[in-house]
């Protein structure tokens, strides 16, 4: 489940059925019938899955129509010390995959964890703990508050 801003960007929150979905569409966009091609994918997927001490996402950064994709991934470099997750009173930093950032850009597909203390675990776990994602890059400020749902499918997920 995840949540998407009006510019067009979106976070999915992952699990073992999204990433089953992943796996299968790669599979199928790119044809792949080798065994330990599909095992390698596999492979990788599974370092995203989220852990009993962290939630895990795939942050998808939108470039609009006509827009420079250059020019808006260059302007969003040091995204990755701007995504938070707000669990209740919470504040949780997220931590990206390495090799997905530059010095001169980013990756419109990024890979991040919250990783989650006890006590924000505890919160996330507690119904109706409202849930917020924030992006707070001095070039792109975005603030959403989640729905119960969202709070709900995660705890399902990870309780």
């Amino acid at each position: 489940m995840g949540v998407g801003s009006q510019q067009g960007g979106a976070i999915v929150f992952d699990n073992l059925f999204t990433l089953r979905l992943q796996i299968e569409e790669t599979c199928r966009l790119e044809n792949l019938t080798n065994e330990a091609l599909i095992a390698e994918e596999i492979r990788a997927s599974n370092e995203l899955m989220p852990t009993e001490n962290s939630l895990a996402a795939t942050l998808f950064i939108a470039v609009a129509p006509g827009a420079d994709a250059q020019v808006v991934l260059r302007e969003l470099v040091g995204l990755d010390e701007h995504l938070v997750m707000h669990v209740g009173p919470h504040a949780i930093r997220a931590a990206f995959e390495a090799g997905r950032s530059e010095a001169d850009r980013i990756s419109a597909v990024q890979y991040a964890r919250f990783p989650l203390a006890p006590e924000a675990r505890a919160a996330l776990l507690t119904e109706k703990t409202p849930i917020a994602i924030e992006i707070d890059h001095p070039n792109y400020r975005y603030r959403v508050q989640c729905p119960e749902a969202l709070r709900a499918s995660l705890a399902a997920d990870y309780g």
